[in-house]
């Protein structure tokens, strides 16, 4: 069946995007972003997302007007109600793009009600056969059929909006954050790691077990006289102290905390909400990152910020799917790694095909807690050198 022919819209158009997901996942989508904005340079481009992941994109020059929507706001009714959305639908928009996949039932009635809601004559997103109340349907066969990164290029593509071989990779640039710059390595200085042994709260199973954290770092210091910075949010302090204490306290290891900064209320003018323009607990981040030479953790937000700034990055991935999820730099492929366990058939058990599959994995969880430390450390080594 021959692919439909992308719609064009007029230049000064109304674009909304819709993505209401954690601030890794917002990441993902900025490639998309780009092309939109580039293909519709006058076009004004909204974004409605949660208001955690909002402060991401607060100096993007990608998007005109930020939008925030809780994940937990229960039912379909309450959404109508949602003085977000009837400021949203007086912005008549001409499309809408939902940046989701259709994979619960609930999930799909809150969709559908949010298109409606907002009312914009063009919607477009991704089918799995349940996209019938979309007016373009992309097709989705599943997860880690295509990196997600590319499911949101292929809806923005639906829109006459695509990028260039080469330049479809994660850039700091999108946020606004052009200005840092990766710290040039010096020469005879020992390397400087990033660590996250957290994977956020969505789901802790996939995180690592700390203690093989602990002899990775002890054995890249014997190895390279690394030093360590271990990054993540403040839910993650217990385990970042855990961390230092299993490798003594070393002077070689330091802790930082970073986090997001809060979003001024109540917006202005309607036109999408205002953040502080000071530096947020994601742009800290990224700040801490540029001064490392490689990034090692999990599958997490920190892990696609590491890629956005350019660092080698070595991914642990367990129950997650890597091939949806992995660390995405097509233009530079060699300077990431996935590292996990091929040899089992029930992985990924987590977003696996068309269904959410198991969230929290099996007690035993042999996909991390099998998976060896000389794995991590031999990929890691090889990207350092």
């Amino acid at each position: 069946m021959p692919a439909e022919q992308p719609l064009v819209l007029q230049p000064g158009a109304r674009i909304l995007v819709i993505k209401l997901a954690t601030a890794g996942d917002l990441l993902l989508t900025t490639p998309a972003l780009r092309a939109l904005r580039r293909r519709y340079p006058n076009a004004r481009l909204d974004i409605l997302t949660t208001p955690q992941a909002a402060p991401l994109l607060s100096a993007s020059p990608l998007v005109d007007h930020l939008y925030t929507l809780s994940t937990s706001t229960p039912g379909v009714k309450a959404l109508a109600a949602s003085n977000t959305l009837a400021r949203l639908r007086l912005n008549a928009y001409d499309a809408t793009l939902l940046f989701h996949h259709l994979t619960l039932p609930a999930g799909r009635l809150k969709h559908r009600a949010l298109l409606r809601a907002i009312g914009a004559p063009l919607t477009i997103g991704l089918d799995n056969g349940h996209g019938g109340f979309l007016a373009r349907r992309v097709p989705d066969a599943g997860f880690g059929a295509r990196h997600e990164a590319e499911y949101f290029l292929a809806v923005a593509e639906a829109l006459d909006a695509r990028l260039p071989a080469g330049e479809q990779g994660l850039r700091l640039a999108d946020l606004g954050w052009d200005d840092l710059q990766r710290a040039e390595r010096q020469p005879n200085h020992p390397p400087l790691i990033a660590l996250h042994p957290g994977a956020g709260s969505y789901s802790l199973a996939r995180r690592w077990p700390i203690e093989n954290f602990a002899r990775l770092a002890l054995a890249l210091h014997e190895a390279h006289k690394t030093r360590f910075v271990v990054v993540g949010g403040p839910e993650e302090q217990a385990l970042r102290e855990h961390l230092l204490e299993a490798v003594r306290n070393p002077t070689w290891m330091e802790l930082q905390d970073h986090r997001a900064s809060a979003l001024q209320s109540p917006p202005t003018h309607g036109q999408g909400v205002t953040f502080r323009r000071r530096s947020s607990g994601y742009r800290a981040l990224a700040e801490t990152l540029s001064q490392c030479d490689l990034f090692i953790g999990n599958d997490s937000f920190p892990m696609h910020l590491a890629t956005a700034v350019g660092l080698p990055v070595v991914a642990i991935f367990g129950p997650s799917n890597h091939r949806a999820w992995g660390p995405y730099a097509p233009d530079t492929p060699e300077r990431v790694a996935v590292v996990r366990r091929d040899d089992l058939a029930c992985s990924p058990c987590f977003y696996r095909g068309h269904a959410l599959g198991q969230r929290e994995g099996c007690p035993a969880r042999p996909c991390l807690t099998r998976l060896a430390v000389e794995a991590v450390s031999d990929t890691a080594q090889r990207l350092l050198t």
